[in-house]
């Protein structure tokens, strides 16, 4: 019997939600963690980066591993490799130890969040499937939301390793949902999708079509903003801005909900204007953001209001940008879904891992580095939505 469209929306939520939660739930607890390891903040940052970067990387194994043997698999066998890493770096004993089950987790983690956009485009054609993936980005946005506090109350109340091991319980929950109601959405899969030759014809297909290109580039600029503020923003709260750990947390929880407000209205414009003009009146707001959040740094306003303001602008954005992105990316290879999800997955990480290694030599005890960061990115944002997907972004429409 297929999977019920309500079914595919809570597995999008808790697959994709899988990224979210490994990012966010622990970060309350990362400046404690640092100190405990006597780490240094370049230290700390790798907890972040590193996993990224596997992430990223792992996802181009993930992908075509997928197409050859079906999204079943890999989905349990990433998701059971991902609760490990966490249990190992709840229990860690140094930073090293701590950065190396980081990045085993992140390897896992591929798994599900490559998995979860192949799955759309298995499904549903581009159009209903950008409506679909919205959906499920819905779901990871509440997910987002709750990682903060509780993070931020599981931290000072029970120690920072109790958010370490949250992420278990969570990738265990995920693993029982894939096992037990997941049906296979691969009809057809390529038994050659893992020989060299068709691995490098395959990739070079994706790398050379236009609207894979705008749409990767589109969900990388607006992914490595979100990034900037989830690396930076526990040193500049904490630290900086003085907030207790959970006061952070529920500084986290509030982010999500301007960008869950963009992921409706995301779906809310895209049956009205098309996924050009959409993605248009989004970049207007990944510019306004940053923007605000620049000048005011200038200016020398320096309170978390300062930050927080513009950064719910940059989010509404970034609602619209991923499911977008993310749907019309994917959508010209039905027969490569998992390796186009994949490539998309690692440009998004690679620009994070980078951004990564620059805060981890630029935090300076200012809001500066997270400020202009994102002013950054989010100026990037609104050239490529205006410029690029104007041109190049109309076939992923059809």
């Amino acid at each position: 019997m297929p999977m019920s469209a309500g079914l595919v929306v809570l597995l999008l939520s808790m697959l994709l939600g899988l990224q979210t939660i490994t990012t966010d739930l622990y970060l309350p607890a990362l400046p404690a963690l640092t100190e405990s390891f006597a780490a240094s903040m370049g230290q700390a940052q790798l907890t972040l980066t590193a996993m990224l970067l596997a992430f990223g990387l792992s996802q181009l194994v993930w992908g075509p591993v997928s197409d050859r043997f079906g999204r079943r698999p890999v989905l349990l066998l990433g998701l059971a490799a991902y609760v490990l890493a966490a249990v190992a770096s709840a229990l860690a004993t140094s930073m090293e130890m701590l950065i190396a089950c980081r990045m085993v987790q992140g390897a896992a983690m591929g798994a599900a969040v490559m998995g979860a956009r192949a799955i759309v485009r298995d499904l549903y054609e581009p159009v209903d499937g950008t409506r679909i993936i919205s959906k499920g980005l819905t779901g990871l946005g509440i997910l987002a939301c709750l990682s903060g506090p509780i993070g931020g109350l599981l931290s000072d109340h029970f120690g920072s390793r109790t958010t370490l091991l949250a992420l278990a319980i969570f990738g265990a929950f995920t693993l029982a949902l894939v096992a037990l109601r997941f049906e296979e959405t691969v009809t057809q899969k390529n038994l050659l999708a893992l020989r060299p030759a068709t691995l490098l014809r395959t990739w070079w297909t994706i790398v050379r079509n236009p609207t894979f290109l705008t749409y990767s580039a589109l969900t990388t600029t607006t992914y490595a903003g979100l990034f900037t503020y989830l690396a930076a923003s526990p040193f500049v709260f904490i630290k900086v801005l003085g907030l207790t750990k959970t006061q952070y947390g529920f500084v986290m929880f509030s982010m999500p909900l301007s960008y869950i407000a963009g992921t409706f209205v995301c779906r809310l414009l895209l049956p009205r204007l098309g996924i050009q003009r959409t993605v248009a009146i989004g970049g207007a707001f990944s510019l306004a953001g940053g923007t605000l959040m620049g000048g005011l740094a200038m200016a020398g306003l320096s309170s978390g209001w300062a930050i927080m303001l513009p950064f719910y602008l940059f989010m509404l954005a970034h609602g619209i940008h991923q499911p977008c992105g993310q749907s019309a990316a994917i959508g010209p290879f039905p027969q490569a879904a998992g390796a186009a999800s994949a490539l998309n997955g690692f440009l998004m990480m690679l620009a994070s891992f980078a951004m990564g290694g620059w805060l981890g030599t630029h935090m300076d005890g200012t809001v500066g580095p997270l400020a202009y960061g994102v002013w950054f990115w989010g100026a990037l944002t609104a050239l490529i939505a205006w410029t690029v997907v104007q041109k190049h972004g109309k076939a992923s429409a059809h």
